[in-house]
């Protein structure tokens, strides 16, 4: 895995803002009206939650994406291309009503649908979970490849029923905490919320020392969950990023039982928006063997994340 220098794991210093100064700012706020297009009065969606199924009345053509909320739901809202979600989705040919696709998706950030499925993600922004979603979408609003798997002429378009079933944060969104402890690393923020650390000029402690950056308002999470995170981490002797979901693209679903012990001890109690620092000593990360590109006897820093917990049915 690439190393990085640990200051630079953000793009440019000064976009930063110091942690307990000011926070990342919040996510755009979203007004989900209806779209005015007499060409979804055709479209009937029926089904149970997570099943949802299109019948067409009539052919349908656009020229742009357009959508409706069949029922809004009252979760989270998807306010930014980086926050991941989980949806079932039922797609027919717009002219003959045939049946194309009935799937239901893994976590994934928004992000990775607008290369090939722009039209799809557009009709998510703003969706919030337990939301139904109908839409239409031009085949000039998705990839010419994608267009071609499913024989969309240029003029065609494809009728879409989208269930959003689970949305995450995309960065921790918590109250920010007051914390005084000396000798800890400090945080910096870019606008997005990604971290990165400076490592103070002094010796690591020696126990697993944990401070709550920010603390959220949601569900506290346990052994029993599969809990979706962000993470930086870096070693503290030579201040360098060993491994990082923010660099990798992606959040990570992480268990009590599939981290190294004190990378558990920072998530314990804690509550989804929270945002922790730990510093874990040798002998609660990887011991005098190291890892990887981890060396032996090294203290980790992490920056974590705690974005929600998956629905056990991606667990």
């Amino acid at each position: 895995m690439r190393r990085i220098p640990a200051v630079l794991a953000v793009l440019g210093l000064s976009a930063l803002t110091l942690v307990g100064c000011a926070s990342a700012p919040a996510a755009a706020s979203c007004e989900r009206a209806a779209q005015p297009d007499a060409v979804l009065d055709t479209v009937e969606v029926s089904g149970d939650v997570g099943s949802p199924a299109v019948q067409l009345s009539a052919p349908v053509y656009v020229d742009r994406t357009v959508g409706r909320d069949v029922t809004e739901g009252d979760g989270l809202a998807i306010t930014s291309d980086a926050q991941d979600a989980m949806f079932s989705i039922s797609i027919v040919d717009g002219a003959s009503g045939a049946t194309i696709l009935t799937s239901g998706t893994q976590v994934t950030p928004v992000s990775n649908w607008r290369t090939d499925f722009n039209g799809i993600a557009e009709l998510l922004m703003c969706a919030r979970e337990g939301s139904r979603v109908v839409g239409a979408i031009p085949a000039s609003d998705m990839s010419e490849a994608a267009a071609a798997q499913w024989s969309l002429g240029t003029d065609d378009a494809i009728v879409v029923a989208i269930d959003v079933q689970k949305v995450f944060l995309a960065a921790a969104n918590g109250a920010p905490q007051y914390n005084d402890r000396g000798g800890m690393p400090q945080v910096v923020l870019a606008p997005n919320g990604r971290p990165g650390l400076i490592i103070p000029d002094v010796a690591p402690p020696t126990e697993t020392a944990i401070e709550v950056l920010k603390k959220g308002d949601g569900a506290v999470v346990t052994d029993a969950d599969s809990i979706r995170v962000h993470y930086t981490g870096v070693t503290w002797a030579d201040q360098t990023v060993f491994d990082s979901t923010w660099e990798n693209g992606e959040s990570v679903a992480v268990t009590f039982a599939g981290v190294v012990p004190g990378f558990a001890d920072a998530l314990e109690g804690q509550t989804v928006g929270s945002q922790i620092l730990v510093v874990i000593p040798p002998d609660q990360g990887y011991g005098d063997e190291g890892s990887g590109t981890i060396p032996g006897d090294a203290t980790l820093v992490f920056v974590i994340d705690i974005l929600g917990i998956d629905p056990p049915a991606t667990q």
